[in-house]
């Protein structure tokens, strides 16, 4: 039997996770460290770098400790990470700002700039430019911090910045190059347009390979620290949508899933560039070659749930799940009067591309309830994923039965409800909280030649099929959902 074994490190925007990842596909061990995101000013969200390392140290350091012999048998390292962020490097490799993050939006004034001034570019790179984007942040950079944007010598993705302490490379991959609108996603290439656009050159911009490549190995100073031994085979890696597809097998086109986390997608695979700038749809690069994604993105998902916890003071999560469950049974049709939630707490992509858009609840009457309020938040994120679901119809995609992955997975009530607003079968995995560390770790097998891991996909946990007593209900209450949007949009001017 082969004993080899693959570190799979994922960095989140609230976690990084690590796992450990035999030969066979068995999960040896998993760790995790938390990290924290800064909201310097209204609207602005970023992370200091040295956190993310100190944040792998202490997570891989837990694995070492709990598992020393299957650390042994490391063969090769693979990463994921969140999309869209900026690390801004100067030529010594030292971090001149905090990390801008995907869901920063002081770049809106500049993402519409570059929508006016080069209209066409976004068929070039697969989406329009918006604030969450990479690109608009580095023209905000280079209008308000002229002096430090004078200073770059590199910009990388949060998981390469990772990989650069790793292996000292500065490498990205096609997947996570396509999230910064810097590339040309049908040719797989540096864009310089809009490179230029921005105030940069390709020479700004690290070197491109897919995500199941060999980037480097490990360093002299990184095997110290983690206990491996030096020119271990690191993976180029990917972002974590894409990464998360290799894992639970969306590799086909046709194949769908759904991603429930702090943010929410829907994400349909394509053997060709197929997206629609026009409705907030992204067309980006799969994790693996001749292979493409369109994707409809919220800027809030499970974060949702997490806000209105708090809000009704409720203990946790499931106290107000199980709330929801007893109050609104899910298998039969809700009340044209419940309140209704617009999820749009940190502002929207698609098909809105409005980031300065805010959520709210409708419909409140002196006898709502905490389950009413955390129907109507499981609801309004559904509906939103619908909203995303179509626009992606619309450029062309198949949606066929969806994968659930990410956090919201874990609430059966949830993804009956998404079964029943998406009018789509829904299917849930083991173990697919950690979807992006496991499509990591198969990369680093990748990278050294071990791909039979690739077809297996993951394990289905349970299947659940659209309900059709809810459904007229539904539509009624998604129309109504539908007709609140210009009123929120009137709130921001």
């Amino acid at each position: 039997m082969n004993q080899a074994v693959s570190l799979g490190i994922d960095l989140g925007t609230s976690e990084l996770k690590a796992i450990l990842l035999d030969a066979s596909g068995a999960i040896l061990a998993q760790s995790g460290e938390r990290v924290s995101v800064s909201r310097r000013q209204p609207g602005w969200s970023e992370q200091d770098p040295a956190h993310w390392w100190h944040a792998c140290l202490a997570a891989l350091a837990r694995l070492r400790d709990s598992q020393p012999q299957a650390w042994r048998r490391i063969a090769c390292v693979g990463v994921s990470g969140q999309m869209h962020g900026a690390v801004m490097l100067d030529g010594a490799g030292q971090v001149l700002y905090p990390a801008i993050l995907w869901d920063d939006s002081r770049a809106v004034a500049q993402a519409a700039q570059l929508n006016r001034d080069y209209p066409h570019y976004a068929e070039v790179t697969g989406s329009l430019a918006m604030a969450g984007l990479t690109a608009p942040k580095l023209l905000w950079m280079r209008q308000q911090e002229p002096e430090l944007f004078a200073r770059i010598d590199c910009v990388l993705s949060p998981k390469d910045y990772l990989r650069l302490l790793l292996t000292g490379q500065r490498v990205s991959d096609m997947s996570d190059a396509a999230g910064t609108l810097w590339l040309d996603v049908a040719r797989r290439e540096w864009y310089e347009p809009m490179l230029h656009a921005t105030g940069l050159t390709r020479e700004h911009m690290p070197t491109l390979l897919e995500a199941d490549q060999r980037c480097g190995t490990l360093t002299r100073e990184a095997a110290a620290q983690l206990g491996l031994p030096v020119g271990l085979p690191v993976a180029a890696g990917g972002g974590d949508n894409p990464v998360s597809a290799v894992a639970i097998g969306a590799v086909q086109a046709g194949d769908t899933f759904v991603t429930l986390g702090t943010s929410a997608a829907i994400v349909a695979i394509t053997d060709r560039p197929a997206g629609n700038p026009a409705q907030a749809v992204h067309s980006f690069c799969h994790a693996l070659p001749q292979r493409w994604y369109t994707m409809g993105a919220m800027l809030a998902g499970a974060s949702c749930l997490r806000w209105v916890t708090r809000l009704l003071g409720q203990p946790d999560e499931q106290t107000l799940l199980e709330l929801v469950r007893l109050g609104l049974p899910v298998d039969r049709p809700v009340p044209i009067s419940s309140p209704v939630f617009l999820p749009y707490l940190a502002g929207e992509r698609t098909p809105h591309n409005d980031p300065l858009l805010r959520g709210g609840f409708m419909n409140l009457g002196h006898d709502s309830t905490p389950a009413m309020l955390g129907y109507a938040v499981l609801e309004g994120v559904g509906f939103g994923l619908l909203d995303a679901m179509n626009a992606c119809r619309s450029a062309g995609a198949t949606v066929n039965a969806c994968a659930l992955v990410g956090g919201g997975a874990r609430s059966d009530y949830w993804a009956q409800l998404l079964a029943n607003i998406l009018d789509r079968e829904v299917y849930t995995l083991e173990g697919s909280e950690l979807s992006a560390c496991i499509g990591a770790a198969r990369l680093g097998f990748l990278a050294i030649g071990q791909g039979e891991l690739l077809q297996q996909g993951m394990p289905v946990k349970s299947r659940y099929q659209p309900i059709a007593a809810t459904q007229p209900a539904l539509r009624e209450r998604y129309a109504k959902f539908r007709g609140l949007l210009s009123a929120a949009q009137a709130l921001h001017g």
